[in-house]
């Protein structure tokens, strides 16, 4: 049986992640959802620094990052995911309530894979849930990730 592919989570609301966890568990999404309560780290858990440098765990399938965060926004953590050349196809969702029009655009200009707000209704919160959980856990091929991505100084071929 292959393994199920991981979702980070990266959300300060407890409320919104509280609902995104019961609206996986709805729809019998069984994916392993790690949850992070900001930017800061989300960016320590992904480049495998301070309480996660020993991490030897891979990256996730997919990143549902909200907007607005204390420590280190959603912008931020996207344009350095986006930057560097190991987690740059990592595909990022941002997951949020704003619906400003500069948010959206600046989120794409910096290479997000899609842009949700956030449905106030649970029902329909829910179903936007569900919908990115199939579609980024079963419907699209991701490529292939580093499932142990080196940690810094340290490099995974040798010298000729």
């Amino acid at each position: 049986m292959p393994e199920l592919k991981r979702i980070l989570l990266v959300e300060d609301d407890p409320n919104d992640v509280e609902l995104t966890l019961m609206a996986l568990a709805e729809y019998h999404l069984a994916n392993e959802v790690l949850t992070l309560p900001d930017g800061a780290e989300a960016l320590d858990f992904l480049f495998r620094r301070g309480k996660y440098a020993g991490r030897t765990d891979g990256l996730p399938a997919v990143i549902l990052l909200d907007l607005k965060m204390p420590r280190v926004g959603g912008i931020e953590v996207l344009r350095q995911i986006k930057s560097d050349p190991e987690l740059k196809t990592l595909p990022v969702v941002m997951l949020t309530s704003s619906r400003e029009e500069s948010d959206l655009v600046e989120t794409y200009n910096l290479g997000a894979n899609a842009y949700v707000v956030k449905p106030v209704d649970f029902h329909a919160f829910a179903e936007a849930v569900r919908r990115l959980g199939v579609f980024w856990l079963l419907v699209n091929e991701a490529p292939p990730h580093c499932t142990a991505r080196q940690p810094a100084g340290t490099s995974s071929s040798s010298s000729s």
